[in-house]
């Protein structure tokens, strides 16, 4: 019998970089990036960008507000990613009982940079979170 071809499915993800919380801190801005495994194909939209410079201001003196748009679409045909994990840490995908198989989709990345007393662009923040399969806030 003939194979059928794999389904792909999407998944869309839309959304924005609001603000943050940085005491002590004025000037800054934000660069966003996404990472993705093998089984991941971005089909729409922006993998990285950088915001706008924004200040502190007076009704708010330690948010910093970016309002920054993010809308990207991926496709997939495996939710599971390419790798796992077992007692001997992270390692290409293996039929071994002992290793488990996880949701691994695309992660974002996002960095904070302002100046330094020089003028110098240095971070000032930074995180990564997978992205949710479910849609909210």
């Amino acid at each position: 019998p003939a194979m059928a071809a794999p389904s792909v499915f999407l998944l869309a993800v839309t959304g924005e970089i609001e603000s943050g919380e940085f005491p002590g801190f004025d000037d800054l801005y934000c660069k966003f990036s996404f990472v993705y495994g093998q089984d991941w194909v971005p089909t729409a939209g922006l993998e990285e960008g950088i915001s706008q410079i924004t200040s502190k201001s007076s009704a708010s003196p330690t948010t910093l507000v970016w309002n920054f748009p993010i809308d990207i679409t991926f496709k997939s045909t495996n939710p599971f990613g390419c790798e796992c994990w077992g007692h001997c840490g992270v390692q290409p995908c293996c039929q071994s009982p002992s290793q488990y198989h996880f949701l691994a989709g695309p992660q974002i990345v996002v960095s904070v940079y302002g100046p330094d007393f020089f003028g110098h662009d240095v971070v000032r923040g930074y995180g990564a979170v997978h992205v949710p399969f479910v849609p909210g806030r």
